[in-house]
């Protein structure tokens, strides 16, 4: 069990019991002064319940994954990582798998061996060595994930995701890449805009825009948005017009393919409006708000628009990577109503959803026209997951 005080100015991480060498032992030296300091400084206490144990797995199921998809992933994530914590201290770091022997140099050295082991065995002409249980157990080591349940329990009223939360497996939620039709002007069936960022932002770089709260993006929010605030006088100009269901979904997802008069084109979150997203109240009547900028391809994390991880889906997890860190290699188990198998993704995104959320990861299963599709598509999926770190030994 851990404790944790994050209104603290100092924060304190208290293990009151160890795993050292098969036998439990209670650490005793400290810990009811460190119990004390951490009453004393914090405002508020929280308990959580998650735990990470290193375990080796039997390996009883087949392992289903696109490697070459995984590699290119990873390869996106690295690069990212390779900017180092300076430029993003926020998500390059371990945090609270330090204790595991988990670091940012042992990330990327995990995610540069499955490329390497990739590009060897295509020049060879053999199978993927990735899907070799022998070989992975050979080359990794597994820590596995049990989920945070005090915290889930405490926002689990009405929600019967995390009212049936077992002790011993992840919430997988899933996400899609939304697809949409879109008119370059507003009409009755699209008269909802995406917006690009306001125009007292457009030439800021995020370092400039952070320094300056009185910019229009952070004057509004997203119910305000809606009814045209930004129109008279205008203040951002418009990308695309969508109605308000691509419009919702799009903010969801945080990526929208859209088919605008017969051209596809590709939009990703670019800067919120700095408030967060509230768990308690429903998509439509949240008040966090995403302004878009047209991109190349599929994107998942970054800072910025100009610098974010890509994505693939089946390949691809959003979780919180505050406090788990960016680019971690997963090795996940799928129960299926007949079957079984293990499927290795990349945690590369994140979400609203998962700031301070240790009992739930989101899977990018593909692009959908909307919600009906993705559900048709998806409803065999598991609602739970056993999940692993994999870790190059």
């Amino acid at each position: 069990m851990y404790i944790l005080c994050h209104d603290c100015k100092q924060n304190y991480l208290m293990s009151f019991f160890n795993n050292k060498r098969n036998k439990f032992y209670f650490k005793t030296k400290h810990v009811f002064l460190n119990l004390i300091l951490t009453l004393l400084f914090c405002t508020s206490l929280n308990v959580y319940s998650f735990s990470f144990t290193e375990q080796k797995i039997q390996f009883n199921h087949p392992i289903n994954t696109n490697i070459d998809k995984l590699c290119k992933v990873a390869n996106s994530t690295k690069n990212y990582l390779n900017k180092g914590n300076i430029y993003d201290p926020k998500v390059i770091h371990s945090n609270v798998l330090t204790k595991m022997g988990i670091t940012s140099a042992k990330i990327k050295q995990s995610l540069s061996f499955i490329c390497k082991v990739h590009k060897e065995d295509l020049a060879a002409n053999r199978p993927e060595r990735l899907l070799n249980p022998d070989f992975i157990q050979r080359n990794f080591k597994f820590i596995n994930w049990k989920p945070d349940t005090l915290h889930a329990q405490k926002l689990s009223q009405n929600k019967k995701l995390l009212i049936n939360l077992p002790k011993d497996k992840i919430l997988m939620t899933k996400y899609y890449i939304h697809q949409a039709k879109a008119r370059l002007n507003k009409s009755k069936k699209h008269p909802y805009a995406l917006y690009k960022l306001p125009l007292d932002e457009s030439n800021l770089t995020l370092e400039q825009a952070q320094e300056n709260t009185t910019l229009t993006r952070y004057k509004y929010t997203k119910q305000e948005i809606l009814k045209g605030v930004l129109d008279s006088p205008k203040q951002a100009e418009p990308l695309i017009f969508l109605s308000r269901k691509d419009l919702e979904s799009s903010l969801m997802q945080g990526t929208v393919v859209a088919d605008v008069n017969g051209e596809k084109k590709v939009f990703n979150v670019h800067r919120n409006n700095g408030m967060g997203y509230d768990r308690k109240i429903k998509p439509y009547e949240q008040n966090r708000y995403w302004y878009f900028k047209q991109v190349q391809g599929i994107l998942g994390y970054g800072k910025d628009a100009n610098n974010k991880v890509t994505v693939i889906p089946e390949v691809t997890f959003a979780g919180d990577i505050y406090k788990l860190g960016l680019g971690h290699l997963l090795f996940t188990q799928f129960d299926y109503k007949s079957h079984s198998e293990y499927k290795m993704a990349i945690l590369a995104d994140t979400g609203g959803a998962f700031e301070n959320n240790l009992y739930q990861l989101d899977y990018l299963s593909g692009s959908y026209g909307g919600f009906k599709e993705y559900a048709a598509a998806n409803r065999h999926l598991p609602d739970y997951i056993s999940v692993w770190f994999m870790l190059l030994k």
